[in-house]
């Protein structure tokens, strides 16, 4: 069975550092929206000349061609035996569209790391980001002046400004906890304390995901 997985959560929840975990354990790609749009820019695919002329527009990527976008990389042999979606689908509407690309697959599981909006907005204040490399500093490596990888200098991010943290996070409960609801009455879907230490998030995900996959193989054991 392909292990399916969207990884869910707010600015700030730490899907990004989870779903990079779980990936490397499982043995799967991560597949980050902002990653692969670079890659088919990079890559002068049709939908990635598409996308380069929509942003040297200076505009938004539509769901049509980030949709397909998505399709073209899940298409890919190493997605075959599953992979970690990070950043899509935002919108009621891409994860519609998701589920049809998924038409004939193993079913999606969906993790939503849920956080406390004071937890969300005490880390993103408190997260800083090399000048340098651009890595993000969390936790005790945020209060080093410098990156632990390049040695660069560490500053705040723009949009990690308090006020901007909140307005991001409005924008959220507005636009993309609707997927929540979306996907809350399936039975893969689980939420997941993100508000404990890196460590705990990474052990509740790895026993919830690997709940939801062993309930997939013993119902299709009985069909």
């Amino acid at each position: 069975m392909a292990l399916n997985l969207i990884m869910m959560g707010p600015p700030g929840a730490g899907k990004g550092t989870q779903a990079e975990l779980l990936a490397k354990r499982q043995g799967i790609p991560k597949v980050s929206t902002g990653d692969i749009l670079r890659e088919a820019v990079k890559m002068g695919t049709p939908l990635g000349l598409q996308a380069k002329a929509i942003m040297d527009r200076g505009e938004l990527v539509g769901d049509d061609v980030m949709v397909g976008i998505v399709r073209e990389r899940l298409d890919r042999a190493d997605a075959r035996f599953g992979f970690v979606l990070d950043g899509f689908p935002r919108t009621v509407a891409q994860a519609a569209a998701l589920d049809a690309i998924m038409t004939g697959r193993d079913p999606l599981i969906v993790i939503d790391i849920a956080v406390p909006e004071a937890e969300l907005v005490r880390r993103l204040a408190s997260r800083r980001v090399c000048g340098s490399c651009g890595e993000n500093a969390e936790g005790e490596a945020a209060a080093l002046p410098t990156c632990q990888r390049c040695g660069g200098p560490l500053k705040q991010r723009a949009d990690d400004d308090e006020a901007v943290v909140l307005e991001r996070l409005k924008v959220y409960h507005r636009k993309t906890e609707p997927l929540i609801d979306y996907y809350r009455a399936r039975p893969t879907f689980r939420s997941v304390d993100g508000a404990q230490p890196l460590e705990a998030v990474a052990e509740a995900l790895t026993a919830a995901v690997e709940g939801i996959a062993s309930g997939n193989r013993t119902e299709g054991a009985l069909r």
